[in-house]
């Protein structure tokens, strides 16, 4: 699913630019510091603007960054690189022309409604007789009204929500940032919330003068949005900027909306998953190397395998997102992570199965588990471990020496969600071991089965047995050592001699 980098415009290439601009970054990095020491890069070089009366989206994958930028141009965090400008003066603080709207409500349980929205008046220093006056308009404004004196607990979600917009609208702001604000909202209620914002921020004579929003959802950046800004992730950085001429009011069903939710859909993938096979790489005498794991538990892989396995090997990826309720950026995830060990392969919008996935679906639960240790091993990371396990097969490798190895080979990912990523899968293909009291990684021991003596009074044929068929303290089996788990069955018979397992 390839992207054209020449399509990709330069920013604000497009109708907008001559527009004034209310806030801008220019180039700009953001790293966050690990426990570890080592630095973490959230964002890559990205510049972007919002102009006066505009809608501007940031769409893209979960861990691109959109959050982040949201805060950076808040002035709640400084970035690491570049500069940031709000009227073309530079903002080295907070930005007192901005009001957000959280992704939960960020509610204090303990005050009203009108209390909860009062409370931001007077931390921006409103005059005491102008605050219930603004509360009670901005409270009007999101259709709360009657509901001044009632707790958080006793709304639902969707008024909850209404109340964080109306505290965002009570200060008047000029730029209102939404932070993905109807995600913890049923789907009739965000559709609702969504042309009601829209409706104020149409109003010209009174502010917000322009809105940014944070969003994974593709058609509600369609209906919202002027401008989509699509990111890309690991670090986050500018994909392309899609502008949005579609007249308002504008139907989700229209031809023409659905013409712009594919080809969001078309870059979207088209980055994410591509077509193109990775570019062989020379020989190399050297550690292998390593790939970045996607953050999917194996169960959900496992899922997604059978139920392209349910609809003939092969499904459109918004399809599989849309029948399975899941956010499309956690789709996109757990396909990369299934394309990643060579079960699924990913032309154009489809997700396939390929021989190797056709061939786990249709195995048993111990083949499924041999053919997914086969598949790690093909992956660096896992190959690396497996290699400074060979030398001491007895031998237990530090958690640490694993991450270390991380950091080196990976230094933009999280290390500490690759670790946790890199154990799940091990221990699905009972590849590796890890203790975590320990925090040692080795190799798993096979289950012994140790024979019992047989019941009912019946002698073992050395006389060991009591009349009342339990065990003397002599023959009984010691208890089996610790396995990890998922450990297999053991695949040997038990010794001659030995009397058989129960059941046999």
């Amino acid at each position: 699913m390839a992207v054209d980098t020449k399509e990709v415009p330069a920013v604000g290439a497009d109708s907008k630019a001559a527009d004034p601009k209310l806030i801008e970054i220019k180039d700009v990095s953001q790293e966050f510091k690990l426990p570890n020491g080592k630095e973490l890069k959230v964002l890559n070089n990205v510049s972007l603007f919002v102009n006066k009366r505009e809608v501007v989206a940031l769409l893209g994958p979960s861990g691109c960054g959109k959050s982040t930028l949201l805060r950076i141009m808040a002035g709640l965090i400084q970035p690491t690189k570049g500069d940031v400008f709000y009227h073309d003066q530079p903002l080295h603080d907070l930005n007192t022309g901005v009001s957000i709207v959280f992704q939960s409500f960020a509610l204090f349980p303990w005050m009203t409604v009108l209390e909860n929205i009062q409370t931001a008046l007077k931390s921006r220093g409103f005059p005491v007789n102008e605050i219930d006056d603004r509360a009670q308009k901005a409270i009007q404004m999101v259709g709360l009204a009657g509901f001044e004196d009632t707790y958080p607990r006793e709304l639902s979600g969707g008024m909850k929500q209404r109340v964080g917009m109306a505290r965002a609208l009570s200060v008047d702001p000029e730029i209102l940032f939404m932070d993905e604000p109807f995600s913890h909202v049923d789907a009739l209620t965000a559709e609702s919330l969504r042309a009601e914002i829209i409706d104020i921020w149409a109003a010209h004579d009174k502010n917000p003068s322009s809105i940014l929003l944070v969003s994974h959802d593709i058609p509600e950046v369609v209906y919202m949005a002027d401008r989509i800004v699509v990111l890309g992730a690991n670090p986050g950085h500018l994909v392309k900027i899609v502008e949005n001429k579609l007249p308002r009011p504008r139907d989700y069903r229209s031809p023409d909306f659905m013409r712009m939710v594919d080809q969001l859909h078309e870059i979207i993938t088209g980055h994410e998953i591509p077509d193109e096979p990775a570019t062989a790489a020379a020989p190399s005498t050297g550690p292998a190397a390593c790939e970045s794991l996607p953050d999917a538990f194996p169960s959900v892989i496992v899922g997604i395998l059978e139920y392209l396995d349910a609809r003939e090997g092969k499904e459109d990826v918004f399809r599989i997102a849309t029948e399975t309720e899941k956010e499309f950026g956690e789709v996109l995830k757990v396909v990369k992570a299934a394309e990643l060990l060579d079960f699924v392969d990913t032309p154009k919008r489809m997700v396939v199965l390929t021989p190797d996935g056709q061939r786990f679906v249709k195995a048993t639960s111990q083949e499924r588990q041999n053919i997914w240790k086969e598949q790690l091993l093909k992956l660096g990371l896992f190959k690396q471990v497996n290699d400074m396990l060979s030398k001491h097969p007895r031998a237990k490798l530090d958690a640490e020496l694993i991450q270390e190895t991380i950091i080196f080979n990976l230094p933009n990912e999280n290390f500490e969600k690759t670790f946790e990523t890199f154990v799940q899968w091990a221990r699905y293909g009972n590849l590796f071991a890890y203790d975590e009291d320990t925090q040692k990684i080795f190799y798993p021991r096979k289950r012994q089965y140790k024979p019992r003596p047989k019941a009912n009074g019946k002698s073992d044929g050395n006389g060991n047995t009591p009349a009342d068929g339990s065990p003397s303290p002599e023959t009984t089996p010691a208890p089996p050592e610790p396995v990890a788990a998922g450990t297999p069955p053991p695949e040997e018979a038990p010794k001659s001699g030995d009397s058989a397992p129960p059941g046999a």
